[in-house]
C-alpha cells in the first residue's frame, strides 16, 4: 500500500576534487530528474529513499544517506489513484523529503523507469533538471558540500 508521502533522493559522487550529480530521464515522460517516488506501509522517509534509490539505479541501502532540509509539498493528484485510494479522503498535498546519498565510485544500474542516467555538474543539473523541487534540493547540498556542510 503506498504511504502518503515522497521522497527524493540524490546521488552523487566527488571527481578530481568536484561534486557530480545523477540525473534521470524517465522513461514515461521524457524529463530528467533525480531518483523519486512514494512510501510504502509504514515506512519511514529514510526506508522509502533507500529502497527506491535500490529499485530504480541499484544503490545499496547499506550506503550512507543524509537528509537535507529541503522538504516540499506535491499535490496528491499527482499520484494514480489506484494509490490514493487508500488514503484519507482529505490528502491534498504530500510531503516529500530529500535525501542525498555517495554512491563513490559504485556504478548506476537503471530500471526500466529510466531510459538513461547521466554524471554532471551543478550547473549542468540545475539546467537539465525539469521540476524546481528537484533544483533546490540540488542547490542545498551542492552549498552542503562546498562549505563541508553534510549532515549525518
Amino acid at each position: 500500500m503506498r504511504a502518503p508521502m515522497q521522497v527524493l533522493v540524490i546521488p552523487y559522487k566527488t571527481i578530481n576534487g568536484k561534486p557530480k550529480y545523477c540525473i534521470f530521464k524517465r522513461s514515461d515522460a521524457l524529463y530528467w530528474q533525480f531518483i523519486a517516488g512514494g512510501g510504502e506501509n509504514k515506512e519511514t522517509p529514510l526506508e522509502a529513499a533507500k529502497r527506491e534509490a535500490f529499485e530504480e539505479a541499484n544503490i545499496e541501502p547499506t550506503f550512507s544517506y543524509y537528509k537535507l532540509t529541503s522538504t516540499f509539498y506535491v499535490t496528491a493528484d499527482c499520484i494514480s489513484e489506484k494509490h490514493r485510494q487508500y488514503w484519507t479522503a482529505d490528502t491534498f498535498v504530500l510531503p516529500e523529503y530529500c535525501f542525498a546519498v555517495n554512491v563513490d565510485s559504485k556504478p548506476i544500474k537503471l530500471s526500466a523507469e529510466h531510459t538513461e542516467y547521466s554524471w554532471v555538474t551543478y550547473e549542468k543539473a540545475r539546467e537539465m533538471l525539469y521540476w524546481e523541487n528537484n533544483k533546490t534540493a540540488l542547490f542545498e547540498l551542492h552549498n552542503r558540500i562546498k562549505s563541508n556542510r553534510i549532515l549525518l
